[in-house]
């Protein structure tokens, strides 16, 4: 994926932590593109092109989706599992990036086949180390089975 610009879907209702995820990719130079969502209905509507998001160029496929679990509207564990039974979309890796520690939780999003469970650490520097090593593995080291021109959202 060298040389190719690499996009993040965050669905993250919390703005403070979204804005920490962006600043920490952006201080790090990891992250190419960033689309952030608020809540569970938006994120469906991105993935699907619905509503604001049918023009692909301003939506396009995401190369790694970061997933809180505690969502208005639909929650992250639904979000989950309609990814994964949707074929057209099923193969984006998807991190859960949550302060959730549930063991329940963390059984379920493994159960719907989610790529990683992260639980986001409370002090700043453990976070901002945590998203670097995130965004180095997804957005560097990483392959995936598409390219940005190839791929077809449904």
């Amino acid at each position: 994926m060298k040389g190719e610009v690499l996009n993040i879907l965050l669905i993250e209702d919390n703005a403070d932590h979204a804005e920490l995820v962006i600043r920490s990719f952006q201080e790090h130079r990891i992250a190419n593109r960033i689309y952030h969502v608020s809540h569970g209905e938006e994120a469906l509507q991105y993935l699907f092109r619905q509503g604001n998001y049918t023009n692909p160029k301003a939506s396009p496929r995401p190369h790694v989706i970061l997933l809180d679990l505690r969502l208005p509207r639909i929650d992250g564990l639904e979000i989950l599992e309609t990814i994964r039974s949707t074929p057209e979309i099923t193969n984006i890796p998807i991190v859960v990036l949550t302060t959730s520690q549930a063991e329940q939780d963390v059984a379920r999003a493994y159960s719907e086949h989610v790529n990683s469970y992260l639980v986001k650490p409370v002090d700043f520097d453990s976070f901002n180390r945590m998203m670097e090593d995130l965004g180095f593995y997804w957005l560097a080291w990483n392959h995936y089975p598409w390219s940005e021109t190839s791929s077809k959202l449904a």
